[in-house]
């Protein structure tokens, strides 16, 4: 790169030598935040690169549904037969020998007798669905909800079947779905992520940051994590209080200065994809410095409002024992967290329970005992989860925000050291609710165990869930491609069709 003119520097307010050796050190170090507000510096060739080029004038393939996306992800693999899919045959076969017609191969020894559904079930709403009496909060919107009971996994390890929820893969290096939205239909506010992650507030499931993660994609379109409720919601976002020096001049004029060295490094280097993220990323930290503390500001929500959600308006710490009253409240922030950010025009919200810390369990991982693990994790989850789905719908947002509930697989039929059950990625259950779904609608059934698909030729596969949410966005799963490596990488793979039956 050649070197400017010293009255360029001049200009920007600091001594010649000073600002050479400063441009060397940011951009041999990573750069700084002398992005803030240069995206309409670089020109055309670099904000309109090569990535954005695979679509459409308008962004989209065909007409929308849905403008956003909320995913509910339960880590640990959450029990399908104790909360949603009934099945009255494990209630009579209760205790008895487990016998699956066929050798199982178990993640585990979880093949032990029958086991029965931990909790009651009972019928909700017009359609009349059933429902274990620990997800009851649900029962009240259960209408506005599709199931998909026939769902299947690729394996039974966390890890796997984590990224396979969340990436379409079961290996890393490929990007989150989060981020396949993101580049495909971009932002809706310049101001805020267009992903955003709200991960367990005890820490990150398996694969951690690789869950939304933007891997060949741009890494602007990767998840912004937020924690809501915590002291510094966003990393980094401002600076320390240590830092008594920094004031909205210096801030000011350290930008000039910056946004300078970034211009002239930017024009030996057009389309260069990776300064163009980091100058956006700048930006957007710019922009959130304005838009998101006011989005994760709880003050101005009525009490009805917080009591929707199970938050304790007057705050304070938590027992260190886990219950379903700290459960709903940290969901429930995190649910009304991602309302305020989707109303705001964020397109993707990823909404996390459980982490992958061991033990106690403090996730959806039951092998010892699953009415102690899952249910103070189900009673949370659903009242959030419930109040979400009853916000957006009173406020217009539910008509094109999808909500999904996921995890990654399921779990045994059989029992695991008696109170236990293993991993069964045979079959689990997805629902889906907002954005184009029909409510009431059923995609397929599991066998009368809850152990396999009940046509086993015909099941649903994660492929197409992620067709079938892009379909109601617009996009075309098999026109949304991106070259990597001399393939045209997709979130669905080659694989996935649109359930049609899912779709109002």
């Amino acid at each position: 790169m050649s070197r400017p003119h010293p009255s360029i520097w001049h200009q920007a307010g600091c001594p010649v030598e000073a600002c050479r050796s400063r441009r060397d050190f940011l951009w041999s170090s990573g750069g700084g935040l002398g992005g803030i507000a240069l995206a309409a510096l670089l020109g055309e060739s670099v904000a309109n690169g090569q990535e954005r080029s695979v679509a459409t004038s308008n962004g989209l393939h065909h007409p929308a549904k849905a403008k956003r996306v909320v995913q509910l992800f339960m880590a640990g693999a959450a029990s399908h037969i104790d909360l949603f899919d009934y099945k009255p045959e494990l209630i009579k076969r209760h205790g008895q020998p487990s016998d699956f017609g066929e050798p199982v191969e178990a993640f585990q020894n979880g093949l032990g007798p029958w086991l029965k559904p931990l909790w009651d079930f009972k019928p909700y709403g017009q359609t009349g669905k059933m429902l274990s009496e620990v997800v009851a909060d649900l029962g009240e919107v259960v209408d506005d909800m599709a199931w998909v009971h026939n769902l299947v996994g690729k394996s039974g390890v966390h890890s796997q079947g984590t990224l396979l929820q969340t990436t379409g893969f079961t290996r890393p290096g490929f990007p989150s779905a989060g981020c396949w939205v993101s580049y495909g239909l971009g932002s809706m506010n310049d101001n805020l992520p267009a992903f955003v992650v709200l991960p367990d507030h005890r820490g990150l499931a398996s694969n951690g940051t690789k869950n939304w993660d933007s891997a060949f994609l741009s890494a602007r379109h990767q998840g912004t994590v937020i924690y809501p409720g915590s002291e510094t919601p966003i990393v980094d976002l401002f600076p320390h209080r240590s830092a008594k020096f920094i004031n909205p001049a210096s801030e000011t004029r350290g930008g000039e200065v910056l946004a300078t060295l970034n211009r002239l490094h930017a024009e030996d280097r057009v389309g260069d994809e990776r300064l163009e993220a980091r100058i956006r990323s700048y930006e957007l930290a710019a922009g959130m410095q304005l838009a998101a503390p006011e989005a994760l500001d709880f003050s101005q929500e009525p009490r009805h409002i917080l009591e929707m959600y199970g938050i304790r308006p007057e705050g304070g710490s938590w027992p260190a024992e886990i219950n379903a009253a700290e459960e709903a409240d940290v969901f429930g922030r995190k649910c009304l967290a991602a309302r305020r950010m989707l109303e705001r025009g964020v397109r993707f919200v990823q909404v996390w329970s459980g982490n992958d810390n061991g033990f106690p369990r403090r996730n959806w991982d039951s092998h010892e005992d699953v009415q102690r693990d899952h249910g103070p994790l189900a009673r949370g989850f659903a009242k959030g989860a419930a109040a979400l789905i009853k916000d957006l719908k009173q406020r217009g947002l539910l008509e094109d925000t999808i909500v999904l509930w996921t995890t990654e697989f399921g779990r045994m039929p059989s029992s695991q050291g008696g109170l236990g059950r293993d991993h069964n990625p045979y079959v689990f259950t997805n629902w889906l609710c907002g954005g184009g779904i029909k409510g009431g609608a059923v995609a397929g059934e599991s066998d009368e165990f809850g152990y396999k698909p009940l046509d086993r030729k015909s099941p649903t596969e994660v492929y197409d869930i992620h067709a079938t949410i892009l379909h109601l966005l617009g996009i075309d799963h098999e026109k949304l491609t991106v070259r990597n490596n001399g393939i045209d990488r997709r979130l669905t793979d080659v694989h996935g069709h649109v359930i049609k039956s899912l779709l109002a």
